[in-house]
Order: structure tokens, then C-alpha cells, then sequence
């Protein structure tokens, strides 16, 4: 569970950022949910955006991704959700975002 503080800290980080993955007119499956967990591994902090002709809202998405991720949502802005994980890679012991306590 992230803080206000940590969410601050993320939602700044994620302003520079342009969405990798969109969720368009077709579910959120099994495929999309392994590349979303995959960049996540990889990054930590990952945009996505919603389109119009999605099935779901932002809101909708982010709690499913979120759900089938362990990803926390850090932000729901307009059309575009902002994810976070920490990294769980074994061979990388280092994180790639230090978060504030």
C-alpha cells in the first residue's frame, strides 16, 4: 500500500512518461495481463491509456490490472493510468525506484 507521499513522489515520476500498452475495444486478457506484469518487472512504473471504444472506463481497467497485477495504482488521470510494482526480480537485488518513507 503506497502513501499520499509515495503516490506524489510516483505520480511526478509518471508525468514524463508516454503510455506502452493501450486497452482497447477487446477484454483485458491473459496475454495483455503478462505484458503489463512483464513491463512492470522490467520498470516499476508504467502509463497506460484507455480508449474511447474500450469496454471499460480508466477506473474499471486500473482495478482490474491492479487485481491480476499486484500492481498498485498511483494515478487515474482522464484516459491514462499510471501502475506501480516493485520489482520482485531475484537476480536484480537492486530496486529501480527508491520510494520516500
Amino acid at each position: 500500500m503506497l502513501t499520499s507521499k509515495q503516490r506524489a513522489f510516483l505520480r511526478s515520476l509518471a508525468q514524463t512518461l508516454t503510455p506502452i500498452f493501450q486497452v482497447g475495444k477487446n477484454e483485458i486478457g491473459e496475454n495483455m495481463v503478462k505484458q503489463i506484469s512483464d513491463a512492470l518487472t522490467a520498470h516499476e512504473l508504467i502509463k497506460l491509456h484507455v480508449l474511447e471504444n474500450s469496454p471499460y472506463t480508466a477506473k474499471e481497467a486500473s482495478e482490474i490490472l491492479c487485481e491480476q497485477t499486484g500492481a498498485d495504482c498511483v494515478a487515474v488521470i482522464g484516459a491514462k493510468i499510471v501502475l506501480y510494482r516493485e520489482t520482485q526480480d531475484k537476480k536484480r537485488r537492486e530496486k529501480r525506484i527508491i520510494l520516500p518513507k
